[in-house]
């Protein structure tokens, strides 16, 4: 049984806090806040700040309509952010839900608490005094209990249809339920907000294929997997699903140093890889942003400040090690399961949990030159048109990208950022200059810096985890070029204020010398991947559909649209029937669903009717 108390809010809070304070002693499972003369949620915030472990449990209100006349109306939206705010004083130790208790008397003996609770069961009762905490606590033998059992309270924030007491032995310890300390810190991810049932947070690749065996057993729910959380798209959250959170995966080695071979796990970021590697002189190409996880990337593209010059991030890797639907550890490399291979690079996220990487670097400059520049101009249009001409044309050491947003006062702000590989600082210099015939060059910022620098400005993500909120907007697409017709159409879309960030990230090059049929990435063609972020899908919709008439494909990781049709737009007709045909053998069941789920079934004709 467990046995928590109910603090009477109508006496002084000196008192409560010393019953508050006892219970915690004598590993009561909680406390339960009743109503008195101060607010239940404030009073349960001000003992949770005042104790150290024990759970204070305020009992959930009916939930009642809005009244925008009624100050005294509590809103979901405000509750539910005092939750989170409250939360992140107290983590896991703070709840409001409905009782899932029995109630006793004051004055009940330890004998009828044992009857009323049950085995299994919880009571709770008022108590006058810390004596009398004392002695029911002896009576129940509640002294003697070990500290690491998940309290009622916990346990009663658990989520429908998830079997929490079959985790395998091998997860438990670390696996976070909705209730425990550090939800609040794998809950959410850079872009989106998330409440997933349980965070399964394995080891060893021994350790992921437990978590997909217990993802199997519960195909109802949604199922992601996230390495660092980064992503635009947000798939590696869900709300009342599963995660598998393969971050603790983070060591990165050198396994040859005449080929350059690095052995990376999927939880590192590119800036500890950059960090590692960067001292010999060597460097993956990644994104721009090292902040971000090896995993999502390496099994997506990965369109970066080195691409130009080295390819995509998929073309530098040698080997993957992963983790199949069914549990079998497989390695896959151009000898070694070549389809598999194939499908990785460019559709990983549906064909297995990566847990290793080979990636061959390459030779870069000890230090490169790294450019921020702010333009302002007055024709976003001819600004655009002039950005993709100058970047077209830069050598492959030069690999720049463009961000703009909405026009104010009839003038738009352009950021470019890039990397030229060359330690000249008058190579540099020549390389930019092009680029600031854009606009009035307002502010610029151009170093001598080792690449490792040049992506490491990203923050580490601390024990807090990430803060996302609200559902990421965001689609993409590939152009061959900016032509003054997409140029127009895209400063349409600026203006309509639907859009808030707005990219054209430099391809070709290295990126373009690779066989389209190579890898399952197979937009080879593109000069340029386009990215548009706004707030609504619907309001993104009409300008974003004008744009898309001059383009082709998507890239995975910027595009949230859940649209089926959306498939036939990431992959050529014949890469994905072949796609599906490899789905049909290496996860015919679907359980790799969550981040564009290839279906196998569906034939590839049938899927362009749908576009």
């Amino acid at each position: 049984m467990e046995l928590g108390l109910v603090l009477d809010g109508s006496r002084p809070p000196s008192e409560l806090l010393e019953l508050a304070r006892a219970a915690e002693r004598h590993r009561l499972a909680m406390v339960v806040v009743d109503s008195g003369d101060l607010d239940p949620w404030t009073l349960a915030v001000w003992l949770a700040g005042s104790t150290d472990t024990i759970p204070v449990v305020v009992p959930a209100e009916p939930d009642v309509e809005p009244v925008s006349t009624d100050p005294a109306t509590p809103y979901p939206q405000v509750v539910a952010h005092a939750a989170r705010s409250a939360d992140t004083l107290a983590p896991g130790r703070l709840t409001r839900t409905e009782p899932f208790w029995v109630r006793a008397e004051a004055g009940t003996s330890a004998a009828a608490l044992r009857d009323l609770a049950g085995p299994e069961g919880t009571v709770v009762v008022e108590v006058a005094d810390p004596e009398e905490v004392a002695r029911l606590a002896r009576e129940l033998g509640l002294d003697e209990r070990p500290a690491t059992r998940r309290s009622p309270a916990v346990r009663a924030r658990r989520r429908p249809g998830i079997d929490y007491d079959g985790v395998p032995a091998s997860l438990a310890e670390r696996a976070v339920e909705p209730g425990d300390p550090g939800y609040q810190a794998v809950s959410s991810t850079y872009l989106r907000g998330g409440a997933p049932g349980l965070v399964l947070r394995p080891r060893t690749p021994e350790e992921v294929a437990d978590a997909l065996a217990f993802a199997s057993r519960h195909r109802h729910l949604p199922l992601g997997v996230r390495s660092a959380g980064h992503g635009i798209s947000g798939r590696s959250t869900n709300r009342g699903g599963l995660v598998v959170d393969v971050g603790a995966m983070d060591e990165v080695t050198v396994l040859d140093r005449a080929s350059r071979l690095v052995r990376v796990g999927p939880g590192a970021t590119w800036k500890k890889v950059a960090r590692t590697i960067g001292p010999r002189g060597w460097a993956i190409t990644s994104g721009d942003y090292g902040g971000v996880g090896v995993g999502g990337l390496a099994t997506a593209g990965g369109i970066g400040l080195l691409s130009r010059e080295q390819g995509l991030t998929i073309d530098r890797v040698r080997a993957v090690e992963l983790v199949l639907a069914d549990g079998q550890q497989v390695r896959a490399s151009a000898t070694e399961n070549p389809d598999l291979f194939w499908a990785v690079r460019g559709a990983g996220a549906s064909f297995g949990v990566a847990t290793a990487f080979e990636i061959e670097a390459g030779p870069v400059s000890r230090a490169v030159g790294f450019a921020q520049l702010v333009l302002v101009v007055d024709d976003i249009a001819d600004a655009l048109v002039t950005f993709g001409e100058v970047a077209s044309a830069a050598p492959r050491d030069t690999t720049v990208f463009l961000v703009t947003g909405r026009p104010q006062g009839g003038r738009s702000v352009v950021q470019l950022f890039g990397v030229v590989d060359s330690d000249d600082g008058e190579v540099v210099v020549e390389r930019l200059n092009p680029f600031v015939r854009l606009g009035l060059l307002a502010q610029q910022d151009v170093r001598l810096l080792p690449y490792a620098d040049a992506i490491g400005w990203a923050p580490d993500v601390g024990p807090e985890g990430h803060h996302g909120f609200g559902e990421p907007v965001s689609r993409s697409a590939f152009v061959d070029a900016v032509t003054p017709a997409l140029a127009r159409d895209a400063a349409d879309l600026l203006r309509s204020g639907a859009v808030h960030f707005f990219q054209l990230r430099t391809m070709g090059g290295a990126i373009a010398d690779v066989d389209p049929q190579a890898t399952a990435f197979a937009h080879r063609h593109a000069a340029f991947n386009v990215a548009a972020m706004g707030s609504s899908h619907d309001a993104l919709r009409p300008g974003w559909e004008r744009v898309r008439q001059h383009a082709d494909g998507l890239y995975l990781s910027f595009e949230t649209d859940t649209d089926p049709a959306r498939l036939a737009d990431a992959f050529p007709p014949d890469t994905l029937a072949r796609l599906r045909e490899l789905k049909r053998r290496y996860d015919p069941e679907q359980l790799l669903r969550d981040n564009f789920a290839i279906d196998p079934a569906t034939p590839v004709a049938a899927q362009e009717t749908l576009s």
